[in-house]
């Protein structure tokens, strides 16, 4: 549970030899300038900002963000349009798109060098020979291509022979050697109308065979079913190996399934009183609160249908003041799905005018009802987080210690924050972080729950924002961490082809981890 004492912004970190779990995101965009956000400030400072291309409505920029994306963090982002003309507000007028890619970048860290000639391509010019250039294109998963490398433009011939280029491996294909490249022939015009001559698509393990009889290619183009027998060859290739592929790295769909549990037991104090944890202050949040919109808001967006079982436990409940340790916030035993963030704090709020503050701090019957889902879906298609807000000692450690160590074996983690001013040490034992947790002899087989004192990140300026920023990251940081133990604990391995090719419209939306 190493914290962070500040929370710095993107560029701080070298996720190389910074000590920072952190992925690759490449994002494309069209036309514009990008800023990023630092958490403290909240300045706006310039990232990256594409080259220009003149004379046209649709610009393909080669030049690419590459930035650092952290699972636990709300990364802002600002784009802004550059142009050396004005956009004309006309109405009932489109005045322009951006568009804007992100797919998560493989460890693959090799790079080729490769050099192109041609012969005989199509004559565009009516005066004089072609002047030729060829464009590089990246498939995507979602089946779209993405441009990556322009050549330099070969004046007045149809035999160019264009200059060597070394590109990484992973702007070419993403690490995936079997991924489509495309590369399209243009000749050059200065007016920005590039004469299209042809095309064609091969592979990154295609390439890679070097200078030989198999990597000549036909340049064809639809529009003119009788083109003239065109052909791009290597003159040369070689690549530098750099590094061996991470065993993790290729995609996984997967849903994360969100459920949170909050204590509302007699310790937490009359919840009409402004001394109670539970008070429901016009003006400003409760501890809950602050800690389940700090988690909840950065880990929605992971759960594709964001609706998520909310529990409560430790109350007496109506009509009868039963005691339940694992009941509905919207009191539907049926239902306990509340929509977003938004919904479990409505359905918290209401709870809380209705069943009678109790005890005692029981975790085990939350963390088997969640257990319960996660023992069902076991193929590494959906993983469940529990987040559990308390402010007390807990009452059945035992039971509780039994249930996590059953919990360790399937696709499940725990969250636990702490409220108010108890002591804390049991839930550092179950953190598990110093020593793994056991029961009955068995030990845990991973260590699948984080645990955080709330009180450490009130900000004594009272910056409420920062502070929720600051507890969302720590107890989260650690999620990424435990799934891909579990994956790799039941052999689930990632798929390293793109999926199969899917019209625009057909597309299947999933969380991509």
């Amino acid at each position: 549970m190493d914290k962070l004492e500040d929370m710095s912004s993107v560029y701080d970190f070298d996720p190389i030899t910074g000590n920072i779990p952190a992925t690759k995101v490449e994002i494309t965009v069209s036309l514009c300038v990008l800023y990023t956000q630092g958490v403290e400030t909240k300045q706006w400072r310039e990232f990256g900002r594409t080259e220009v291309i003149d004379n046209t409505l649709n610009p393909d920029f080669v030049r690419k963000y590459i930035l650092d994306y952290f699972f636990e963090e709300k990364q802002n982002l600002r784009f802004d349009f550059r142009l050396e003309k004005p956009l004309g507000g006309i109405p009932g007028k489109k005045c322009g798109t951006i568009i804007l890619s992100a797919e998560e970048l493989s460890n693959c860290r090799d790079s080729a060098t490769m050099q192109f000639c041609a012969n005989k391509l199509d004559k565009k010019d009516f005066f004089g020979k072609s002047d030729p250039f060829m464009v590089f294109y990246r498939s995507n998963e979602d089946g779209t291509f993405t441009i990556c490398h322009k050549t330099e433009v070969v004046k007045n011939t149809l035999n160019p022979v264009w200059q060597p280029f070394t590109i990484p491996v992973r702007a070419l294909c993403n690490g995936d050697y079997d991924r489509t490249i495309k590369v399209e022939v243009y000749d050059w015009d200065r007016d920005g109308s590039h004469d299209f001559i042809g095309d064609f698509t091969t592979s990154y393990r295609e390439l890679a065979r070097g200078q030989s009889q198999f990597n000549v290619y036909e340049v064809s183009n639809s529009s003119y079913p009788k083109f003239k027998s065109m052909s791009v060859g290597f003159w040369d290739l070689f690549t530098s190996m750099t590094d061996i592929l991470d065993p993790i790295s290729g995609t996984i769909d997967i849903s994360i399934n969100f459920t949170v549990a909050i204590d509302f037991t007699a310790s937490n104090g009359n919840p009409s009183q402004s001394t109670s944890l539970h008070y429901m202050n016009p003006y400003q949040l409760n501890a809950y609160a602050m800690a389940l919109k700090a988690v909840g808001e950065i880990i929605q967006d992971y759960d594709s249908d964001k609706m998520f079982p909310a529990l409560g436990f430790g109350a007496k409940l109506p009509p009868d003041g039963r005691v339940s340790h694992e009941f509905p916030l919207n009191g539907n035993m049926e239902n306990p799905y509340c929509n977003g963030i938004e919904g479990i704090l409505e359905a918290y709020h209401q709870s809380l005018k209705t069943v009678q503050l109790y005890g005692p701090t029981n975790f085990a019957p939350v963390v088997n009802h969640v257990a319960r889902y996660a023992a069902a879906v076991q193929d590494g298609s959906q993983y469940f987080v529990l987040l559990i807000i308390t402010d007390g000692v807990i009452s059945d450690m035992a039971q509780t210690k039994e249930a996590i160590v059953n919990g360790a074996k399937l696709p499940m983690s725990i969250i636990i924050v702490g409220v108010g001013q108890a002591e804390f040490d049991a839930m550092v034992e179950l953190d598990g972080d110093d020593i793994r947790i056991s029961s009955r002899g068995k030990l845990a087989e991973r260590d699948i729950v984080q645990f955080v004192p709330f009180r450490d990140y009130m900000d004594r300026t009272g910056n409420h924002v920062l502070s929720m920023a600051r507890l969302a990251k720590d107890v989260l940081a650690e999620i990424p961490d435990q799934f891909i133990s579990y994956m790799k604990s039941r052999g689930i391995k990632p798929n390293p082809a793109p999926p199969p090719y899917t019209p625009p419209g057909h597309q299947h939306h999933h969380t991509q981890i």
